[in-house]
């Protein structure tokens, strides 16, 4: 007769006690559904890197916008394709620009979703870089006062929160005075705290074409190698009245989420990329590996290393799955 008297199988028998002794749990309420809004009517675009994510029109977004919020979403970020760019990003802060059209229709379809407005330039400019240019240079502090700008904008469109990921120096400051100076102290800021320089962001930049026109972003997104200097992001964006703190990539970077988690007592957001998701895809179209299976896994693992908030193309898959007790 065996003497052991610890078998950590005996918790393991069946669905039922494992869900009961389960250390980490996904909610529906912590996922974020991003949405590509672009000029049209009628316009569902699918995307090629991105199986099952589009680019809607206008209408469309509100009606995708709806159905999601159906079938359990509460949360999106809005992505916009302007119908023209130019040198100084005039349609990010645009009264009409189509992330302020998007937000205003977003709301009128699903009155009680929270929007969340990604602000940055790279969508709206001609040569593709988050702030302004000058002689090939990203000027920082020229920038600030059109991330600013945009912040308002999409504020006073109806936005919940706005999301700054420009990764531009005092980008949260500058929006949190303008948006109090507006009047709009209730507006939330959620950072890209923590936004590296990262291969996995190539099927984003087909769905926003918004890929940089020279160069690249690693003047300033950060490098993939540093883990201290992502906590002195945070730090800044922090100090500087940020209301959620995020961490991008998300799966390639679960050790910097967990850092991030355990200095700072704000909510922490992740974002489940576009190359993660593609990934997936991929690998899933061609029998490789079980995609239901590996979305639970690495949606577990984003929340167990600390994420309060994930942000993923999965949200509607994820919470289907949390009905039918897949999780």
């Amino acid at each position: 007769m065996s003497d052991l008297i610890h078998r950590p199988r005996r918790l393991r028998q069946s669905s039922g006690l494992r869900a009961l002794v389960r250390e980490t749990r996904l909610v529906s309420e912590c996922f974020v559904l991003p949405l590509f809004v672009c000029p049209g009517e009628g316009v569902r675009r699918e995307i090629n890197s991105m199986p099952g994510v589009y680019n809607l029109s206008v209408d469309e977004a509100a009606r995708e916008a709806a159905s999601a919020y159906d079938a359990g979403v509460r949360a999106l970020i809005l992505f916009g394709l302007p119908e023209t760019k130019d040198e100084t990003a005039s349609g990010a802060y645009a009264r009409d620009g189509i992330v302020q059209q998007a937000v205003r229709a977003v709301r009128r379809a699903a009155p009680e979703m929270t929007i969340i407005t990604d602000t940055c330039l790279c969508e709206y400019t001609t040569h593709g870089h988050c702030g302004v240019v000058r002689e090939g240079e990203i000027l920082n502090d020229e920038s600030l006062e059109l991330l600013a700008r945009t912040a308002v904008s999409q504020a006073e469109a109806g936005a919940d929160i706005v999301a700054p990921s420009a990764m531009m120096d005092g980008q949260v400051g500058a929006i949190r005075a303008a948006l109090d100076a507006s009047r709009l102290e209730h507006v939330a800021v959620m950072s890209y705290a923590v936004k590296y320089a990262s291969a996995f962001y190539g099927p984003f930049r087909e769905a926003a074409a918004s890929a940089p026109a020279f160069g690249d972003r690693r003047s300033y997104q950060m490098d993939i190698g540093n883990s201290r200097e992502a906590l002195r992001e945070a730090e800044l964006d922090y100090a500087e009245g940020a209301d959620i703190l995020m961490v991008k990539p998300a799966s390639v970077c679960l050790d910097v989420l967990r850092s991030v988690r355990d200095r700072y007592d704000l909510p922490v957001a992740a974002y489940h990329v576009s190359g993660e998701y593609a990934m997936i895809k991929a690998a899933a179209a061609r029998g490789w590996i079980d995609e239901r299976r590996a979305m639970i896994e690495t949606l577990t693992s984003i929340r167990r290393a600390g994420a309060d908030i994930i942000i993923t193309y999965y949200a509607r898959e994820a919470i289907n799955a949390l009905k039918n007790g897949e999780f």
